[in-house]
């Protein structure tokens, strides 16, 4: 029978292999010690309509937050565009509808994008896509590079086992915005209009991302 040192040396010895094992796949992605998981970072989106600042969740999401780092640090984001606002006046799908409006990363730089990451899944990390919450946009799971959303109210069938995306995997949270509520707000009331690549949802014209960095 297990003494309760051996039990506690083994519960820290596990403890240790997962942080480890996170260690480990940040390395594998190209994140480096500088992103491996700690306090929140901050970042702020300079846009035409006013700044907007984010908090990244890099102790819950470390390779999600240390992904969405590398393209602010790299300077992605400059001369981006928010090109989508669903609300419920223009959204394409009424069986889940949702609420966000979607940041894109220079078209210019498609070329130089980091290779796609894990999923993150909200089972997993405990976050959940509530009003304000930062949520990766993707296709399948493992897809998702640099578009993100900005979650307008509290979407449950966004998180893991929801019913929006057909997969059921949901969309990874990594973070939350701080400031510049207004200007989310304004976004997203934007006009929208029939064509482009989200049909009533795309923003015309897209707002502009000035530029993106740590705060």
């Amino acid at each position: 029978m297990k003494t309760i040192k051996q039990s506690v040396e083994r519960l820290a010895s596990l403890q240790a292999g997962c942080l480890a094992g996170v260690a480990m796949a940040l390395f594998a992605l190209g994140f480096g010690c500088a992103h491996l998981p700690g306090r929140p970072v901050l970042a702020v989106f300079e846009t035409d309509l006013g700044n907007i600042t984010v908090e990244v969740d890099a102790a819950h999401a470390p390779i999600t937050g240390a992904n969405f780092l590398k393209y602010v640090d790299g300077k992605f984001y400059d001369g981006g565009i928010v090109n989508r606002a669903v609300r419920p006046d223009n959204t394409i799908r009424h069986d889940v509808e949702i609420q966000v409006i979607q940041f894109q990363s220079n078209p210019a730089r498609e070329g130089a994008m980091f290779p796609p990451i894990p999923m993150e899944r909200t089972s997993v990390t405990g976050l959940r896509n509530v009003n304000g919450a930062l949520s990766m946009a993707r296709n399948g799971p493992d897809t998702a590079q640099a578009s993100f959303s900005i979650v307008i109210g509290d979407r449950p069938e966004m998180d893991y086992a929801g019913k929006r995306n057909p997969d059921g995997q949901g969309f990874a949270v990594f973070g939350r915005v701080v400031d510049g509520w207004d200007v989310v707000k304004k976004i997203h009331q934007s006009h929208t209009g029939t064509n482009g690549e989200y049909k009533t949802e795309t923003l015309d014209p897209p707002i502009k991302i000035r530029r993106a960095y740590r705060k």
